[in-house]
């Protein structure tokens, strides 16, 4: 169990390197299953998450394999997980149903876990299955899905990030031709479909609302690496804006952040795009106005480390958040710390204040977690974050060692 202690600290200089994308990773890992050949996914970042699907992959019946910075995955034979219990630790773990369902002809899962920020169903996905031919049955917390699956229309009532990467994987190998309308656009859709086409398989319009997948009948195996984390990119750009300073962001890419900088843009932060990654440099200076959006609009993963800009920026800013509906719970503990902070429903309306103090808080998920340690970089005295859930290790890789190369005062304190 990990505890974070922040004290105040300078202006950021320096440079971080920011990790492989956690968001891509995880079901590049799951795609890996679809092949009985060996595949290479190079790079992965060290989180608990990405440690938590390697398990569920043995579990799975997979070969793994990590040394000299690479994650070796052989999915020669596999089968269903009969222990659950990894499934329900993390959300990502419904992206196996469609290798499984693809290979085996058969899936089942017990319904998923995650960070505690709101309604996530998989309908999306189960219907998505079930047009390209599987029959769903529900039955003591699971779900089976077996048949033989040929290509179809799709269209997703909403542009969901897991169900377009589940039904993409599933289509590699169904028979026919599947065509997936209202498809999500994420930069992570995008590397997932770069690294089956690397496999063999036959994808087109990814990155677009329309995704075409031919089926083939077998993939290959592969080396991969994914993309950057656009995630961990912006929270250090975060950073960056709350105490000034100068921060170089080796591996960054603004074609995958265009949202967040220009609502830092709007507030006075710098940024400077590079063959290398972004400069930012300057501290926000003017409120802004955030809408999150699913991509290219602002991304909710950023929405809680801006809210902590917010709390040290003169004037109103204010978030209307539009894709989780439990999403403000690091309000109430940047409160703590003295910020000015009014929610009813999906607005979060906050005034910037010079001051803010030391206080123990809790990082209720993931995203709050950053924002509540950002908070702690700019407010005078100590600020303790109890993180016993683990929420930040699934996400951030050594943040408080990448913080601290760079002038913030970050410890992090793991307890028995």
């Amino acid at each position: 169990m990990a505890h974070y202690a922040v004290r105040e600290s300078p202006p950021l200089r320096g440079e971080i390197p920011i990790s492989t994308s956690k968001n891509a990773v995880l079901p590049i890992m799951c795609g890996a299953l679809l092949t009985r050949g060996d595949v290479r996914i190079e790079n992965p970042p060290d989180l608990t998450d990405v440690t938590t699907l390697c398990s569920l992959l043995e579990a799975c019946g997979a070969r793994i394999h990590r040394e000299n910075g690479a994650l070796d995955i052989g999915a020669k034979d596999f089968k269903n997980p009969q222990d659950e219990e990894d499934v329900r630790k993390m959300r990502a773990s419904v992206l196996v149903l469609g290798p499984l369902l693809a290979r085996l002809g058969e899936a089942r899962i017990p319904l998923p876990g995650g960070c505690a920020i709101g309604q996530r169903p998989i309908d999306q996905h189960l219907k998505g299955m079930s047009a390209l031919g599987a029959k769903v049955h529900f039955d003591h917390g699971g779900v089976t899905l077996s048949g033989r699956l040929r290509g179809a229309t799709i269209y997703l009532d909403m542009p969901s990030v897991g169900a377009t990467e589940n039904l993409m994987m599933a289509a590699t190998l169904a028979d026919g031709t599947t065509r997936i309308e209202n498809a999500a656009k994420e930069p992570e859709i995008v590397d997932l479909a770069a690294f089956l086409t690397s496999m063999g398989a036959k994808i087109t319009g990814a990155g677009t609302s329309t995704i075409v997948i031919e089926g083939v009948c077998e993939l290959h195996g592969t080396t991969w690496k994914p993309i950057s984390d656009r995630v961990e990119a912006g929270t250090m750009a975060c950073a960056c804006a709350i105490t000034g300073g100068e921060l170089f962001l080796r591996g960054a890419r603004a074609d995958h952040l265009r949202s967040l900088l220009f609502k830092l843009s709007e507030a006075g932060v710098h940024i400077k795009d590079t063959p290398g990654g972004l400069l930012v440099f300057g501290r926000a200076k003017q409120p802004f106005e955030i809408r999150t959006m699913v991509y290219p609009g602002f991304p909710t993963d950023l929405q809680a480390p801006m809210m902590a800009v917010a709390c040290k920026t003169g004037g109103t800013s204010v978030f209307l958040e539009t894709i989780f509906e439990n999403r403000f719970m690091h309000a109430a503990e940047l409160q703590r710390l003295g910020a000015h902070i009014r929610v009813e429903n999906r607005v979060a309306v906050v005034e910037g204040t010079p001051y803010l103090t030391g206080a123990n808080v809790t990082a209720t998920d993931l995203r709050a977690g950053a924002a509540l340690i950002l908070a702690g970089l700019c407010a005078e005295g100590e600020t303790v974050i109890d993180d016993t859930g683990g929420h930040i290790g699934r996400g951030y890789e050594c943040i408080e060692e990448k913080l601290t190369a760079v002038g913030g005062n970050v410890k992090r304190m793991d307890q028995v």
